[in-house]
């Protein structure tokens, strides 16, 4: 893989940054955008970045910085997922709070934002406070957006319970965009000065890059990952009026500003030392690009790779045809086509050789894995394994130098998983998954040596590219993830069942 992102350049740029906006005042809270942890965007756009660069950041400012994560309760009550993990806001908090700690960074406290006494929040809220975990719960702010009276006041932030915190650094968090990280920033502030405490706000924000053209592919693929908050990036013109500089921003930064600057001069009872968004940010992502043309590149496969992501999800039920509308528009704009992704055409080609070989015209779903070598590899469903289980396979036979016509698992291994799947725990489909087939490999690799040197291989399909002409099952998608394989597919289903679709 070419690199183009130095993150040990990037690393020492940004903690000297952000020390230097901690000078200005006794306690910096610090909203960090984006992942804190497995930032897995940054690592593919950004082709070298660490994508737990921004942790290892707080490593080296660890005994200035304590964590305070932050949650909105709907997010609680609908069950929303974590498209990179494929887990929920809640659970992917419980992570969030062991990996920090495993870290040696200090996690202070949960704030549920929004909260309403909703019966899934407060089941949640008894699970960590009886893990030990601190809680705090914040309602919807009285006033806001219009009354900044009412909201600097004992009946707006003044509601909120103050959040004790003992470091100059408070990073505030989040699973997600609206976990109401910016608002529990401002609380924060308003019960600072209420103490007579200097405290400062700043942003941590990895995208857009203020610094990079507008049109640029980095900041155009941020775009391509929030369809559905309808985020655009414009020119900050608070920006370009103070400075006459030319800076990066999103829509939603630059029509809150205004607001955002009023309420900070409302708590502090001073002028705001910021006179457009883009002063608010410490981000110093672009001193750690070495190569522009590689993170193009990386950038423009991140769109692709977006478009089939929303094409999935609209087909599943998840988004509506507004974010399919501006993903196809995205990609229009740069002038790139979905075969442009080189895994694309193999698959389907794959596909449409099965469909003409089947004795009634039937789909089969195909799959295709692109090696670091260039090679392309293709898998197909059949009745004993899915076309993705199956092109796992013959990607590690040709990292090993194994003929394809040699089998690695032996039946005598096979039908009887099979027979257990259906047989006895009345499965529909005997088709057999990446995750059963591994497990199958596994138990060949103690008596069989090329199914251990198979084994061995799989390590190295981590950041290989795949398709698939189906969308893959929820197993299949955690396997892929797991092994670190960046996946798309196109929004087919594997079945015609409604339920049993696997």
């Amino acid at each position: 893989m070419k690199i183009g992102f130095d993150s040990k350049k990037y690393l020492e740029e940004q903690s000297k940054y952000i020390l230097e906006r901690v000078n200005d005042y006794d306690k910096l809270y610090l909203e960090f955008g984006g992942k804190l942890l497995f930032d897995l965007h940054a690592k593919r756009v950004l082709p070298g970045f660490d994508e737990n660069a921004k942790v290892k950041l707080l490593q080296k400012l660890k005994d200035k910085v304590e964590v305070v994560i932050c949650l909105y309760s709907g997010d609680i009550e609908r069950n929303k997922i974590r498209g990179d993990f494929g887990i929920t806001y809640d659970l992917d908090t419980l992570r969030l709070i062991d990996d920090l700690r495993a870290s040696g960074l200090d996690v202070n406290s949960v704030v549920i934002t929004r909260y309403e006494d909703q019966p899934s929040t407060n089941l949640f809220i008894n699970k960590l406070k009886r893990r030990d975990i601190k809680v705090y719960t914040h309602r919807a702010t009285k006033g806001y957006p219009t009354d900044v009276d009412t909201i600097v006041s004992d009946e707006g932030y003044g509601k909120n319970p103050y959040i004790e915190t003992t470091k100059p650094i408070v990073v505030v968090t989040g699973p997600g965009p609206g976990s109401g990280k910016l608002a529990t920033c401002l609380s924060q502030l308003y019960h600072e000065y209420k103490r007579g405490n200097l405290a400062g706000y700043s942003k941590f924000e990895t995208f857009p890059v203020w610094n990079v053209p507008l049109k640029h592919p980095l900041n155009i693929a941020y775009e391509a990952a929030t369809v559905d908050l309808k985020d655009s990036n414009m020119i900050d013109s608070f920006h370009v009026d103070a400075y006459g500089d030319i800076a990066v921003n999103y829509n939603r930064d630059i029509e809150s500003f205004p607001l955002l600057k009023r309420i900070i001069e409302k708590i502090t009872k001073a002028e705001s030392v910021f006179k457009s968004p883009t002063d608010m940010g410490v981000n110093r992502i672009k001193f750690g690009i070495i190569d522009d043309e590689v993170i193009k590149e990386a950038s423009k496969q991140e769109i692709i790779r977006r478009y089939f992501k929303t094409a999935c999800e609209y087909k599943k039920g998840y988004c509506e045809i507004d974010s399919l509308e501006r993903s196809k528009l995205i990609m229009e704009e740069l002038g790139l086509k979905e075969e442009d992704r080189k895994v694309v055409r193999p698959s389907r080609e794959k596909s449409i050789k099965l469909r003409e070989l089947s004795e009634n015209n039937e789909i089969r779903p195909a799959m295709a894995i692109q090696l670091h070598d260039g090679s392309i590899h293709t898998g197909k469903t059949s009745e004993v394994m899915d076309a993705a289980a199956a092109a796992i396979l013959n990607a590690v036979k040709h990292l090993a130098n194994i003929s394809d016509e040699i089998h690695l698992i032996s039946p005598v291994i096979l039908d009887p998983i099979r027979s257990l799947k259906t047989d006895t725990l009345g499965g529909h489909n005997s088709s057999l998954n990446c995750e059963e087939i591994l497990i199958a490999l596994s138990i060949c690799a103690a008596t069989n040596p090329m199914a251990q040197v198979a084994m061995e291989k799989l390590q190295y399909l981590k950041n290989c590219q795949a398709h698939s002409t189906a969308m893959l099952s929820l197993n299949d998608e955690q396997i892929f993830r797991q092994l670190g394989i960046d996946v798309t597919s196109d929004p087919e289903f594997a079945t015609e069942s409604l339920y049993y679709n696997s």
